[in-house]
């Protein structure tokens, strides 16, 4: 899968909700999983643009817990934790869970 830039998440994220191609079009047009296109609209909508920009954060361990409590309290996926939360990439929630899970 090729790396998008923020401009071009942006541009495939305003395709989708002007309502003018669904997620499988754009899947099939861009070459991205219609999955990681709907994080994009997720991370849109709660942050509008900025949520694209690039973030290079070490996470505390309080953080984290909080991220996954919140998560397990409302039933929220890891792509919208991420978007809410402002989180680089869902697959890292996935990481802390996984770790978490291993400890117990």
């Amino acid at each position: 899968m090729a790396n998008f830039s923020a401009e071009q998440k942006i541009f495939i994220t305003r395709l989708y909700l002007e309502g003018e191609h669904s997620y499988m079009d754009l899947q099939k047009i861009f070459e991205v999983s219609y999955q990681m296109i709907q994080g994009w609209v997720r991370l849109y909508q709660i942050q509008g643009a900025d949520g694209f920009k690039k973030s290079y954060t070490s996470y505390s361990t309080e953080f984290k817990m909080d991220v996954l409590n919140y998560m397990n309290e409302t039933g929220i996926s890891s792509f919208d934790a991420a978007a809410r939360f402002n989180i680089s990439s869902p697959a890292l929630i996935r990481t802390w869970r996984i770790n978490v899970n291993a400890m117990d």
